[in-house]
């Protein structure tokens, strides 16, 4: 006889189906209809789990933040230096959305048209964390290896991420073709050569 499956497992199979829908319906809203027919569920049982389609985006927004900010923190401990961490946060962001069809289109806001606008927030918060954290690194290289950003340290730190994010929108625009990691590895010695340079001494 097969046991029911657990709350959690359910929760995580409603979400994994969301996600399914948002990289196979590009384009279409979602209605707790499809869900329910794509999990293979009744509406009352999503709702069991669920007590909103709007709480269904949000646990996906926080699954996003955790995978993405725990493998930061990997980062800012394993790697020193400021341009290498840049570099692999930004990596990091990038290849997350491409591997993740579905949640790049959450995080460029292109599923979220006619969702409430608690979402949309909630995506805004992850990249002003994800900027904030940029500029955490650019400040720390002048106190770890006396070099500071060329420009204004939030002006660089917008540059990066603003970069990642067209690299995101391009993937969704192109229905997933144009893979975010394209010309990746070309662009980003030169996104960085000029990134940093020696503080200036005290006199």
């Amino acid at each position: 006889m097969t046991q029911e499956a657990s709350p959690s497992s359910r929760r995580d199979q409603i979400l994994q189906g969301l996600a399914l829908m948002l990289e196979e319906d590009s384009g279409k809203r979602i209605t707790i209809a499809a869900l329910a027919r794509q999990v293979g569920v009744s509406e009352a049982a999503l709702y069991r789990h669920f007590p909103s389609k709007a709480r269904m985006f949000e646990g996906l927004i926080e699954f996003i933040e955790q995978t993405l900010f725990e493998r930061i923190g990997r980062i800012l401990e394993e790697v020193p230096e400021a341009v290498p961490r840049c570099g692999q946060i930004l990596t990091l962001l990038l290849a997350f959305a491409e591997k993740n069809p579905g949640l790049s289109r959450l995080l460029g806001g292109d599923a979220l048209t006619g969702e409430t606008a608690r979402l949309r927030q909630r995506i805004h918060q992850l990249f002003e964390r994800l900027e904030t954290q940029l500029k955490q690194v650019l400040r720390e290289a002048e106190l770890r290896e006396g070099r500071r950003p060329a420009m204004p340290i939030p002006a660089a730190a917008n540059m990066l991420l603003a970069h990642a994010e067209g690299r995101i929108s391009q993937y969704v625009r192109s229905d997933f073709k144009r893979r975010p990691t394209e010309h990746w590895d070309d662009q980003w010695p030169s996104l960085s050569a000029r990134l940093l340079r020696e503080a200036p001494q005290p006199a």
